[in-house]
């Protein structure tokens, strides 16, 4: 193991009905931007906890997305051809 610290950052905005989630992996000399976002439905009760965790699963899942692209990406660079990774 090359002894890499990742470290993931999270911010939350919010109004009445809509949250944000910004994350930020800063993994070595790089650094990755993500949003994940929730609405609140109007007829459910105003729980912020709520729309946080689930604008925090999108940005981690956007997050992952990214990753295993950039993966594939340097893969496919290194075998010369196309190549399909599963998560």
């Amino acid at each position: 193991m090359n002894g890499q610290l990742w470290s993931l950052e999270m911010t939350f905005s919010e109004d009445d009905i809509h949250t944000r989630a910004d994350a930020w992996l800063r993994a070595g000399q790089r650094e990755l931007h993500v949003v994940g976002r929730a609405k609140r439905n109007l007829s459910d009760p105003p729980i912020p906890a709520i729309g946080e965790q689930l604008a925090a699963a999108r940005a981690l899942s956007e997050l992952s997305r990214e990753l295993v692209a950039e993966a594939t990406e340097a893969i496919e660079v290194y075998e010369g051809h196309r190549v399909g990774l599963h998560v």
